[in-house]
């Protein structure tokens, strides 16, 4: 096979990511979700950019997912990242992602996911993926940790190929 010298692969997960910031920018805008959609976002906690806590990044050393749905504020999007309040056992929390480092994005409302390599970490940690939102009544029953807060594995929601 001949070598792809367009990097098709790469041009196509930056269209998709563009989907991912579009809807992040039509939520900003709007103040809030339309209709019943909400987002489970995975990122890696240790890619370039990625603003979080001290607190979360000990907690969740290689990706965390977010759920956005009831509880969150001062969405904004820009070309590269969107930055959000969201709350973790109560504790108002700041985070800044970069598109770049979303490696998951799922509306479980519509069934619709996005998978994207990134090839800066490989997890293979299967409690790497904790969710966090206050009031997430769409979601499976969490696992509780020692200290209250929720960890859902994402594999009850991808696809089975």
């Amino acid at each position: 096979m001949a070598q792809d010298h367009i990097r098709y692969d790469i041009l196509a997960q930056d269209a998709l990511r563009g989907v991912i910031r579009k809807v992040l920018s039509e939520v900003a805008a709007a103040g809030r979700l339309p209709g019943e959609h909400h987002f489970f976002i995975t990122f890696l906690t240790g890619a370039p950019g990625v603003r979080i806590s001290q607190f979360l990044k000990e907690k969740y050393s290689q990706q965390m997912t977010i759920v956005i749905q009831h509880q969150f504020w001062d969405l904004k999007v820009t070309e590269s990242q969107f930055e959000i309040g969201l709350s973790f056992s109560d504790k108002p929390e700041r985070l800044v992602i970069p598109f770049n480092a979303i490696v998951g994005f799922y509306d479980p409302s519509v069934n619709f996911e996005l998978e994207f390599d990134v090839a800066a970490l490989e997890v293979d940690d299967p409690e790497g993926q904790p969710v966090s939102d206050d009031d997430n009544d769409d979601q499976p029953p969490p696992t509780s940790d020692d200290d209250g807060s929720s960890v859902v594995s994402l594999d009850a929601f991808r696809k089975k190929h």
